[in-house]
């Protein structure tokens, strides 16, 4: 692979996005988020890619923040140079508002441990699907931290409250059959990668418009009364209702062809 710190290409309607500094485990630095973010402008830009896949080189998905770009040397302010809140303001929580705004599905691939910040990316993405050897570590408390990237809200979304409360005091391991038992996952595969790619294919022939809508409408369900959703489906509904999407679907169910959807 290339020495940039992540990896991007096309693979027809599929954009697949490699975390890469396989060395210190897809760790973060500053400059693998602006990376990242340069990787996400380049599959928006291209009207034909409709899903996106995350996955990580070598042996792991991502370690989370990479500790070596921390100023832990001795003298003064040391505890002003060692505060995490910059990055994770200025990195870590605008690359979790971006994949969670992009205009497409995101699937997380994970191949490796996820432990940190990076099972809160794993999270973030619309569908995660592990391999068979994949782990997710809540690494935080173990060094005086809490969960972030937005890992303490993912954790109790995805897990509730016990399960969530557990994982992030412990630091226990979360093994892949277990995080799918408990619905932090999707699917595990052998071949995770080529699982997600197949899966982002299916995406993409699909209403996108549509599945990027879902996603919001469920991500924010949990902070609206029923009477309030009610109202955000039909608002969604009208709006989806204008689409070329819209119309072809329905046309194509009542024709009993399949439909040829183009994402608008």
């Amino acid at each position: 692979m290339s020495n940039a710190t992540v990896v991007y290409e096309e693979r027809g309607a599929v954009a697949l996005v490699t975390l890469n500094r396989p060395d210190a485990l897809n760790s973060f630095t500053r400059q693998m988020h602006r990376d990242l973010g340069a990787a996400l402008d380049r599959a928006e830009a291209n009207p034909l890619v409709r899903a996106l896949v995350i996955t990580g080189a070598g042996r792991g998905f991502c370690a989370g923040a990479d500790l070596a770009e921390f100023d832990f040397a001795p003298g003064p302010d040391l505890v002003q140079r060692a505060d995490p809140g910059p990055v994770i303001d200025q990195a870590f929580n605008p690359t979790v508002r971006r994949l969670q705004g992009l205009r497409m599905p995101t699937i997380a691939a994970v191949n490796g441990v996820a432990a940190g910040a990076g099972a809160s990316l794993a999270m973030t993405c619309d569908i995660a699907i592990a391999a068979t050897g994949a782990s997710f570590i809540q690494a935080f408390s173990k060094i005086g931290l809490v969960p972030d990237a937005g890992g303490s809200w993912f954790l109790v979304e995805r897990l509730g409250l016990a399960r969530a409360m557990a994982l992030a005091m412990t630091g226990d391991k979360l093994p892949a059959a277990q995080a799918k038992e408990w619905g932090l996952v999707w699917d595990v595969s052998d071949d995770c990668v080529g699982a997600a790619l197949a899966l982002a294919e299916r995406l993409a022939v699909m209403p996108t418009q549509a599945l990027v809508a879902t996603r919001a409408l469920l991500r924010d369900a949990s902070t609206r009364t029923l009477n309030q959703q009610l109202d955000m489906e039909r608002d969604t509904q009208s709006a989806l209702g204008r689409t070329h999407d819209y119309i072809e679907g329905v046309m194509a169910f009542r024709e009993k062809r399949p439909a040829r959807f183009k994402g608008a």
